[in-house]
Formats: structure tokens, sequence, C-alpha cells
């Protein structure tokens, strides 16, 4: 782990001064040479909701409408979704729109910005449910078609008088893309990826102190002992890393795809106050859904 760790900083600390983010799917990738504008409408199922490898120990599956909007000059406009189908009373828990800008530097280097409004229910327990809003940049460097270094920088925005939060993930990544499988013009890719978030944690103080521990009995016991780590929530730490295996198949305007995830936890606070979380640093999750883009 403090090898990858060692390479993925690295990685990082090379592509930081860099402008950069708004992330993109494999087969968005290979379309990156068409100018032209598109439409892209999808619905994606996440089977638990877990945010730099921390979940709660019941399990959120999330159903998630987005479309997006591209024009040709790569500027974007898009719109989502999270909706819980499995709670008593079946919700719709947040939404967000976004507006960004995509680029090309040369043909293997490109990036992006973005700026993210969030719409959260005041029920959320989402665990990044505090989050207003976020300011995203991201840089990729495809080498000689072997392996993909990328790096992306946010920084978030917290309601209610907590300290805002920056992440930097650095990642690594490989297409293996095959053409004809079952047409003339599908195309499949799988894109084995290792990464790792760093970054503060004034998210979680808000998460504790605004949702989990709201109206429990151990509330204020809760709130005292998180008091005591507000210092080291805000420090900049390794918060986890996440191994994935992106498959997408695209046929025409279909494209269908599943992610599954495996993170592993750093940095986490200790157990007296995340009772009722997940305690294990690692656990698996897995998002999957379909979308149509013209």
């Amino acid at each position: 782990m403090k090898i990858i760790y060692r390479l993925l900083f690295a990685v990082t600390s090379l592509f930081f001064a860099s402008n950069a983010f708004s992330q993109t799917s494999p087969t968005d990738m290979t379309d990156k040479s068409d100018k032209t504008a598109s439409f892209k409408f999808g619905v994606n199922y996440l089977n638990n909701n877990v945010f730099m490898g921390r979940s709660d120990t019941v399990s959120t599956p999330t159903i998630l409408p987005e479309i997006k909007y591209t024009f040709s000059n790569g500027i974007f406009i898009s719109a989502g979704a999270d909706y819980i189908p499995n709670r008593a009373t079946n919700r719709l828990d947040e939404g967000s729109i976004a507006i960004g800008y995509d680029y090309d530097i040369t043909d293997d280097l490109s990036g992006g910005v973005s700026f993210t409004k969030l719409f959260y229910n005041p029920n959320s327990t989402q665990i990044g449910s505090s989050i207003s809003s976020t300011f995203s940049a991201n840089l990729d460097y495809n080498i000689a078609d072997i392996i993909t270094p990328t790096v992306s920088v946010d920084y978030n925005i917290i309601k209610q008088g907590f300290g805002n939060d920056i992440f930097v993930n650095a990642g690594l990544s490989h297409d293996f893309a095959k053409k004809g499988i079952f047409g003339d013009k599908d195309l499949f890719i799988l894109s084995p990826t290792v990464a790792v978030n760093t970054g503060t944690q004034n998210f979680y103080d808000a998460y504790l102190t605004l949702k989990k521990y709201k109206l429990n009995a151990r509330a204020a016991a809760a709130k005292k002992v998180t008091a005591a780590q507000k210092v080291k929530l805000s420090k900049f730490k390794l918060l986890d890393y996440e191994f994935s295996a992106p498959l997408e198949y695209k046929t025409g305007p279909l494209i269908l795809s599943f992610t599954p995830t495996y993170a592993y936890a750093e940095n986490k606070l200790p157990p007296r106050i995340t009772a009722g979380m997940v305690s294990k640093p690692g656990i698996f999750y897995f998002e999957t859904g379909a979308a149509l883009k013209f």
C-alpha cells in the first residue's frame, strides 16, 4: 500500500500545477476527437452510497438519472438526481446541476473544469450531504496508449458554518478496447483503475453532527468527542485507496456500463465516534446503468 501511495503521490505532484477536471466515461474519451454537439441521457443504479471509503452500516441503494448536453466547443451543462427507492417513504434524496468545459491540450493531454450545485433533501443521510457546491478541475495524459495518469482537484463548500474541504484524487488506468464484438461498429472497453483520495474531512464532522447523531440519545456525548477531533478533521490526509474496473459497451447511441469498486479507507475516526457505521476499512460496491448518446 505504501508503494502505491508514493507512486500516486508522485503523479499528483507532477500534475498539480496544471489546469484540470470533469470526469468522463471510457467511451466519452474515445469520442473526444468528435467535435460535434451531443446529448446524453442515462439512468444508473448504485448498490450502496460510499463516500471516500466511508459508509453507514445501512446500505443505501440509489437510482441516479442524469442528462448532459455538450456543445461542439467542449462546454457542457448537466443535471442529475439521487432517488432512494427502499426507504419507508420513497424519496428524491439529492439533485444537482453542473456547468463545465472539457478541452484537449494535445492529442494525448486533456482536462476540464466544472462547477456543480448540489441540493440535498433535509432528511438526507448521505455522508456527503453537507456539501452545497463543488468547484472541480482535472487533467489526464495518455502515455503511448499504455497507461493514463489522472489527477483531479475538488474544492467543496460545506454548509451551516463548517469548514470547507479540498480533495485531490490521483489515479492510473489502462484501457482494453475491442471493436466488432456483436456488430461492425460496437465497442467494448475495460479500464482497470487504481486511485487514491486525499483531503480534509470537514464533511465528516458535518455529517456526524447534523445527521448521524442529531436525534440520537448519544448526540451530546458524540458531539463532544467529535469536537475533540475537529483539528484532525481539518488537516489534509490520505482518505482512501480505490480499485475499480469500469466496463462499457457501446453500440450505436446505446451505452451499457458496470463499475465494481473496492475502497480501502484510511484515517477514519475512532470507533467510539463512528459506532453504527462500517468499521472495517475495506468496502465493496458497484454501479451499473444504461445511457443514450446522440
